[in-house]
């Protein structure tokens, strides 16, 4: 049985960069389902930081598509660059309390002097105490230390990561003038109060730095799920970037039930006529355990 209702509130945050492919849906069915299951609500925001790779037309694709499929989201859609004035504040307090600075860094120096890892080169720290003469400050790096930072996802298990020595001072503030990701999505989570996030696994090495940020921001931190990424025949990631083909309208429960098998979850145990009633045997069937099955293969 669905546990009773506590306060839960996840989300889906597309980036309008194109259409939806069948990676997006999977993970879009995953967060409502949970939603449903737990009987919270489900927030749609459109991760649109990065002004230069919007698609204008996504949006309005993007909304359509998930309509189609049957999702309904709690309230009027959000969108990062409505928060450009709030992101600017919080860089700006990050470095009055000294706990940013300035980076003249190129990227071309940073790969040149800083050391590889697998998750990364981490930035060698040219600018940590101060800009080299005759340099010009082009980014904001946020100061990390040498302790873990650490939590339990709830498919992926327990997740430790040292930043000092496997990522390095961090990029909050872009050199174009945008605001990096891992800044922009702390705090339009903290701001839209989301208690539940589940996003592909492709994310779960960067958790670590948004945790480390909602710290540092005295922020509350959500619960986390990272789950399996759907790839192709090579086993790429599908990817918007990469020319990932838009999930199709035209059988939407097909897709939805393809999805549901994608994540390991039960069968209905009766056929189903429309996606209105897939969405109806998906809140009382959900089942996060079996996820966590799926990412221990």
């Amino acid at each position: 049985m669905p546990p009773k209702r506590t306060f839960y509130r996840g989300r889906f945050a597309p980036t309008p960069t194109g259409p939806l492919h069948f990676g997006s849906l999977v993970t879009a069915v995953a967060s409502y389902a949970d939603a449903l299951y737990h009987k919270g609500e489900w927030i749609l925001r459109f991760d649109d930081i990065d002004e230069s790779r919007k698609i204008s037309e996504s949006v309005d694709t993007i909304l359509r598509t998930l309509e189609v499929f049957g999702f309904e989201w709690a309230a009027k859609p959000t969108f990062q660059t409505e928060r450009k004035e709030l992101y600017h504040s919080i860089l700006s307090g990050l470095l009055q309390d000294d706990l940013a600075y300035y980076c003249g860094c190129s990227r071309k120096e940073v790969k040149d002097a800083g050391r590889r890892t697998e998750l990364g080169i981490i930035y060698p720290g040219t600018c940590r105490n101060g800009l080299p003469s005759g340099s010009v400050g082009r980014s904001i790096r946020m100061r990390v230390n040498h302790k873990s930072t650490q939590f339990v996802d709830r498919f992926a298990g327990p997740i430790k990561q040292n930043l000092g020595k496997e990522v390095g001072d961090f990029v909050v503030g872009r050199a174009d003038g945008y605001t990096a990701y891992q800044l922009a999505v702390v705090v339009d989570d903290s701001v839209e109060n989301i208690t539940h996030i589940i996003r592909g696994a492709d994310l779960l090495t960067s958790t670590p730095r948004q945790l480390y940020l909602q710290i540092q921001l005295g922020l509350d931190v959500p619960s986390y799920g990272h789950i399996p990424l759907v790839v192709d025949s090579r086993g790429t990631k599908l990817s918007k970037s990469t020319g990932a083909s838009a999930v199709s309208t035209d059988y939407p429960l097909n897709l939805l039930l393809a999805a549901w098998k994608f994540l390991g979850q039960s069968p209905p145990d009766r056929p189903l006529a429309d996606v209105s009633e897939f969405w109806s045997e998906a809140t009382n069937i959900w089942s996060a355990k079996r996820i966590t099955t799926i990412n221990k293969k």
